[in-house]
């Protein structure tokens, strides 16, 4: 039986002598539980872990297009989209997706994420031609404020035509099963990738999600992603994990997933969270339209941080980065 292997993250002090750092970064552990399918879950010492599987937890994470994964990285969230579930049709003009890619950099964000199909839940696919004809142009103005930017796409020619446009990063929500020319072609590139688990595709996903158990069917499936992506020559450095928070999950299969997100470690990638402003957080506190969600986004992410997750996907770029500023000064004593 496979067993699973989630550090504690701990940040405060003083910090023991026999503490590992998490994935290179402030936070810290001495204590790791051994978990598995059929229910059981142990304490144990990290000396106790696999060495393969305690140096995925341990090991610094490598940059990934020059940014740092010692410390939480926000990706501003830009959707050029008429039909995305919080901001869909603010942005499909350049100049207004430019202002607000500017906006969120000068409020510190130090990613941009670019998407010119909408996957919320029950929306339909969009033509290639016209996916490229809505990010190319943004992508190239944010690319000139000197910020990285990632292309949120499941399709081939559209991650080629934004990489041609500035674009450093591919974002693939459909964990590169979508389309079978991803891949390969961010290999070829050797361009940095984020691989997401999604239960179905955004039309059907959130019919009747079911899995044996959320945390493992995610971690199998991230891993078996991974190592097909390392099969074609990129490596786990250039290579970010995502969850999928919201993506053919139930309210119980996020928080499960959110409980136990510092066993994504084991993966040895960077991880990214992106769940800011999703209906989860709106059925938990009451607040219907995503627009209001903001108090209940940054919780998450605070907690993301608390588990050491690298990347953090928003729509509140400043709400966010303050909290987290006022979190390091607090716990690390980072002013």
């Amino acid at each position: 039986m496979t067993t699973y292997y989630r550090p504690v993250p701990r940040s405060d002090a003083p910090r023991p002598e026999n503490a590992l750092p998490l994935a290179g970064g402030p936070l810290w552990f001495s204590e790791v539980v051994a978990l598995a399918r059929n229910g059981n879950a142990e304490h144990i010492s990290p000396s106790d872990v696999p060495p393969e599987t305690l140096d995925r937890l341990t090991a610094p994470r490598a940059p990934i297009a020059g940014l740092d994964m010692t410390r939480p990285t926000l990706m501003g969230i830009l959707n050029v989209t008429p039909d995305s579930f919080s901001d869909g049709g603010r942005y499909t003009d350049v100049a207004n997706a430019e202002a607000q890619a500017r906006a969120m950099v000068e409020a510190g964000a130090g990613l941009i994420d670019i998407g010119g199909e909408s996957t919320r839940p029950g929306a339909e696919t969009v033509d290639v031609a016209e996916e490229i004809r809505r990010v190319s142009a943004p992508i190239a103005a944010v690319s000139k404020l000197g910020m990285p930017v990632s292309i949120d796409t499941r399709k081939a020619p559209v991650a080629k035509a934004a990489v041609a446009a500035g674009a450093v990063i591919v974002n693939d929500v459909a964990g590169f099963t979508y389309d079978a020319d991803l891949a390969p072609l961010c290999a070829s590139h050797q361009t940095p990738v984020c691989v997401m688990h999604a239960q179905g595709d955004p039309q059907t996903m959130q019919d009747a999600p079911q899995y044996e158990d959320v945390r493992f069917d995610v971690y199998d499936f991230l891993e078996e992603r991974v190592s097909y992506l390392e099969s074609l020559g990129l490596s786990r450095s250039q290579i970010m994990i995502d969850p999928g928070i919201g993506f053919g999950k139930t309210i119980d299969h996020n928080l499960a997933l959110l409980r136990d997100l510092s066993l994504y470690h084991g993966i040895g990638c960077p991880i990214l969270l992106g769940a800011s402003r999703k209906k989860f957080i709106g059925v938990l506190s009451g607040a219907d339209i995503a627009d209001t969600r903001m108090p209940g986004s940054v919780a998450v992410a605070l907690h993301a941080a608390r588990q050491g997750v690298q990347v953090i996907r928003v729509h509140d770029v400043l709400e966010t980065r303050q909290a987290l500023a006022l979190w390091r000064a607090i716990d690390l004593g980072d002013t």
